[in-house]
């Protein structure tokens, strides 16, 4: 696995928007407030040309336009970049990814790359088909809220190599109050932290391997394709294992299960050590008998490895940054869960 260089003060961060730009509120001036507080912590940045653009669909533009924004800001054909950050999320960054030029990224100098959701499609590629190392974390316009939430800093943490782990935050957000019209609100974190185990009954858990995944929506639909190498990376990486990270935007529970279902038959989890489970968009919505629960462990208890569930990873903030490819070592107990990451 090969790990980009630490950022610094002085260093460029770029955005790019393979997925969604920041073209409308409260993303856009979010944004450009971050962009100030970028700029205050003494970091330079670059901005790719499609960042404030919008006539694509479910993306910033047309998925060429999306790929040649990428690649050349990965390449340095816009100019000298040490990390780059994703503007947003969004529905069809697969498109985009076709356009991505994956040989070429991992011939290039590795560069910190931040994002989730949508931006699994090359996180994930970037850890299985190059073996470089990414931040699945927040996107570029969370940077933008007053004052910042301690996940925001571990992201930052991360990449400047303060600390290499990170703990859950003790609350979660249940309902926003960020709007168009208040674009700069902090996440209103007023629930407590609940981890549920499994084996059901356990008191603590421990264990370690390399962490992969992301959003589950992402992966299955890339399950299958040219792009799904999973197998290979687990051969590479037979002797650590893996740390599968899950968390889910759009589906219910049924997708959830059927999402398992097939990642388990595609020989995904062959090499599995353990399974942090994130709080699904849809959180607390079963249907028919079945929960978001047994969603995830009428596949995943097969395998006879831990389990943390509703872990702060995902689209129900806040989340806490993970490096995807990592080698981590990861304890749970008394709804704290911790992750250490080793840049091996």
């Amino acid at each position: 696995m090969r790990y980009p260089k630490f950022i610094k003060e002085g260093s460029t961060i770029a955005f790019v928007a393979p997925s969604f730009g920041c073209a409308i509120e409260p993303y856009k001036s979010a944004f450009q407030n971050a962009l100030r507080k970028f700029d205050a912590m003494g970091y330079k940045t670059l901005l790719g040309p499609n960042c404030y653009k919008s006539d694509g669909i479910g993306i910033s533009t047309d998925p060429a336009g999306c790929g040649d924004e990428f690649n050349k800001m990965y390449t340095g054909a816009y100019g000298k970049c040490d990390a780059i950050i994703s503007c947003g999320g969004g529905e069809l960054m697969c498109e985009t990814l076709d356009h991505i030029d994956l040989d070429q990224i991992a011939a290039s100098t590795p560069k910190w790359y931040v994002g989730f959701s949508d931006n699994t499609n090359f996180l994930f590629n970037q850890a299985v088909n190059c073996d470089i190392a990414g931040i699945y974390g927040p996107c570029a316009a969370a940077y933008g809220m007053e004052p910042w939430h301690r996940n925001l800093h571990d992201v930052f943490d991360l990449m400047s190599g303060k600390k290499l782990s990170v703990c859950s935050y003790g609350k979660w957000e249940s309902e926003a109050l960020k709007s168009e019209e208040e674009p700069l609100l902090p996440y209103n974190c007023t629930e407590d932290t609940v981890l549920k185990f499994y084996p059901e009954g356990a008191g603590e858990l421990r264990f370690s391997g390399r962490l992969l995944g992301g959003c589950l929506d992402v992966l299955v639909t890339m399950c299958g394709t040219k792009y799904d190498r999973v197998r290979e990376f687990n051969k590479r990486y037979e002797g650590d294992g893996v740390v599968w990270f899950l968390e889910s935007c759009d589906l219910n529970v049924f997708s959830m299960r059927r999402a398992m279902w097939q990642l388990d038959h595609c020989g995904w989890f062959e090499n599995v050590k353990g399974f942090i489970i994130g709080r699904p968009m849809h959180f607390n919505e079963p249907m028919m008998g079945l929960d978001q629960y047994e969603a995830i462990t009428a596949v995943a208890a097969k395998y006879n490895v831990p389990i943390i569930m509703d872990a702060d990873i995902g689209h129900v903030p806040p989340m806490m940054p993970l490096i995807m490819g990592s080698f981590a070592e990861v304890h749970a107990a008394d709804n704290m869960l911790r992750v250490d990451m080793k840049l091996v």
